[in-house]
């Protein structure tokens, strides 16, 4: 099956839409094939800022009709917990909220950008969206992230070399509780790191202390920016340290 195949049998779905690179060759192709198509952003306290303007500029170039969703995941205790399995919770809420939304709408299908690639028995989240009777088009068509990424370049997506971004609640050690507090630090330093020049890393916490991950090539420039690093990251954690296992 490829992706016209899919969209020739369900051409009205809706699309949960993160702005990454993945859901957005979904919605492309959606778009591009399908006959009746919204996707559905969820904002929530795990998703930084630039993901919601990605999507947003995204939709606007596909000409695809957007809704946002506001969700606070934090309400609920297991995922504020940050339990092995958060992610699950996580995502049952996310996708029963989209769910509703897209019900409402009248879309009875429910379409993510899971990926060939992806490996369900390392993600808790994916366990959610079988239940829940979500389809991955892309998993189901073969496509891989690395095709994914070529069929965006070849379709003008500007999303086809984004970074992977897991979301911001990953950074927190598992069993450490997560707070607002702790998820708006991890932005803020991410994005004063991005401004630096720095791309496709990672700052880990556990106890108010942080870890950088970073790709190796990305080394040089740590050492050049260190004390400008450590003057701006001090304002959010007691210990700033350099994962020397380099980001792959």
């Amino acid at each position: 099956m490829n992706l016209q195949e899919f969209f020739a049998q369900y051409p009205k779905a809706a699309v949960a839409f993160s702005g990454g690179v993945d859901s957005a060759y979904l919605l492309y192709a959606a778009q591009t094939y399908g006959r009746d198509i919204r996707a559905y952003y969820v904002k929530s306290e795990f998703q930084p800022q630039f993901e919601l303007r990605d999507a947003r500029r995204l939709a606007a170039q596909l000409g695809a009709d957007l809704r946002v969703l506001a969700l606070e995941v934090l309400s609920d205790p297991r995922i504020a917990a940050n339990p092995p399995d958060r992610c699950y919770h996580c995502k049952n809420r996310i996708f029963s909220a989209i769910a509703r939304a897209a019900e409402e709408d009248g879309y009875a299908v429910l379409l993510d950008g899971t990926n060939a690639s992806d490996d369900s028995a390392d993600r808790p989240g994916m366990r959610a969206l079988a239940e829940r009777g979500v389809l991955s088009p892309l998993r189901l068509c073969g496509l891989t992230k690395a095709q994914v990424r070529q069929r965006s370049q070849e379709a003008g997506l500007f999303t086809w070399d984004k970074p992977a971004y897991a979301c911001l609640a990953t950074r927190v050690a598992a069993g450490e509780t997560i707070t607002r507090d702790k998820l708006a630090a991890t932005e803020q330093a991410e994005a004063f790191l991005s401004s630096l020049g720095f791309s496709d890393f990672r700052i880990r916490t556990q106890g108010g202390q942080a870890r950088l991950q970073l790709p190796e090539a990305q080394f040089p420039l740590l050492l050049e920016k260190r004390r400008e690093i450590l003057t701006r990251l001090r304002a959010y954690y007691t210990t700033i340290a350099l994962d020397l296992e380099a980001r792959a």
